[in-house]
């Protein structure tokens, strides 16, 4: 595979990929909670401020997902966003039970048990989207938007 001027070689880019697009994500989702939990919820309700949330989260894992893929796409293959998305999720769900555990101080069943049927349903989409997008977004991104802008 060709290397473009500017590329930096990266050793283990799908690994790399991944962390990145947790990053950008996590950090959207942990300032989207940081004013969801003190100002939406109280007037709209939990349900209605998760679910309210959840259009922005999609906009965010959109964007990230297209961010990775153009900085990485050269050095990563079809399977290896496959793998950037799943590793992305194992991330994510870890840091997010870490949170729970940490800063509600309540265990994983019960965390799990405690959220709301409905938005949780609509998260647990939210997080099948987040594992599929860099896959999802490998065509409209990586090489081939580098080898248009080029005029190749």
């Amino acid at each position: 595979m060709e290397r473009l001027p500017g590329d930096r070689p990266y050793r283990c880019p799908v690994l790399r990929s991944a962390a990145v697009y947790f990053g950008i994500v996590f950090g959207v989702g942990f300032m989207l909670g940081s004013v969801r939990v003190p100002f939406v919820v109280p007037w709209l309700g939990e349900r209605s401020a998760e679910l309210a949330e959840m259009p922005l989260m999609f906009i965010a894992i959109f964007l990230a997902a297209g961010y990775v893929v153009r900085r990485y796409g050269v050095s990563v293959t079809p399977r290896g966003w496959a793998l950037v998305g799943v590793a992305a999720l194992a991330l994510l769900v870890c840091a997010e039970l870490l949170l729970a555990v940490a800063l509600a101080g309540r265990g994983v069943g019960e965390y799990i048990a405690s959220r709301d049927p409905v938005s949780g349903s609509v998260y647990l989409g939210m997080l099948l989207a987040f594992a599929v997008m860099p896959w999802l977004r490998r065509g409209f991104g990586g090489s081939r938007s580098r080898d248009r802008a080029d005029g190749a």
